[in-house]
């Protein structure tokens, strides 16, 4: 791929492609994250309770992490979703708003906005719109937001500095962002940093750490930290164990990342 629109092109067909039902999970058919799954679903953070209100047909099993469990969502607040797809966690964080407040998803591919809308019809989540949009050019107004949250999206941008400074621009001063995501411990060898299963797959495209949180301080952002931190293979491909590959994707880390808005 060599430049910003071939990785948007990449991203929005293939995550058209889960949408639709045409490949299950954002790194195929052959790895841990199949939608759905209830185990994997725990094992990134949701609660019982928060699975158990999860709308059929929400979860599509791209998430490495649950963001709303560090997010501490308050009545009548409005929540902003990067990258929302079917709307799990738009549903999940609707519950939390309530009637009085609002949850905005924000997604670039047409089938994924065309299903989370089916969701909310079905569901009947009158708090609950999803809009069509990059992260990089947010389509809400400025300091209209108290909230944002993402969940293992921001990795695949390839201009994750602007998505940044997009967040900080909508949020209204004190608001805070919290993110779940894929970051590396160690840059990736060049011939995986070049395969699209693993750009798709959330890895290929993921910054080192020290990086990401860099960028989001250059945005404007105070007080980011790191909130919680693993190790993750709930989605990656299934490497030999005693693989480059699978030494390599040892570099990849699961983090909860929380920052705020003077």
């Amino acid at each position: 791929m060599s430049g910003t629109d071939d990785v948007r092109t990449v991203v929005r067909e293939k995550y058209g492609e889960i949408a639709e039902g045409k490949r299950s999970g954002c790194c195929g058919d052959d790895c841990g994250c199949a939608s759905g799954e209830t185990d994997v679903l725990a094992a990134i953070g949701y609660s019982d309770e928060q699975k158990a209100a999860i709308p059929e047909g929400a979860d599509l099993g791209l998430g490495c992490g649950n963001p709303l469990a560090y997010a501490a969502v308050l009545p009548g607040e409005t929540v902003l979703d990067l990258g929302s797809g079917a709307g799990i966690d738009c549903f999940l964080a609707a519950r939390e708003v309530g009637p009085s407040g609002r949850v905005i998803g924000v997604d670039m591919t047409p089938a994924m906005l065309e299903k989370a809308r089916a969701n909310a019809a079905k569901g009947g989540y009158a708090n609950v719109e999803f809009r069509l949009g990059e992260i990089e050019h947010l389509p809400v107004a400025d300091a209209s937001v108290d909230l944002i949250i993402s969940n293992c999206v921001v990795n695949l941008s390839p201009h994750k500095d602007q998505v940044f400074r997009e967040a900080f621009r909508a949020l209204r001063h004190g608001g805070r962002m919290v993110v779940s995501d894929l970051v590396l411990t160690r840059r990736l060898p060049p011939e995986l940093e070049r395969r699209v299963d693993l750009l798709v797959g959330c890895v290929a495209g993921a910054s080192l750490r020290d990086d990401y949180l860099r960028m989001m301080r250059e945005a404007g952002f105070a007080k980011v930290e790191v909130a919680a931190e693993s190790s993750y293979e709930v989605g990656l491909p299934d490497f030999a164990e005693n693989s480059p590959e699978r030494a390599a994707l040892g570099a990849v880390r699961s983090v909860k990342v929380r920052a705020t808005k003077p």
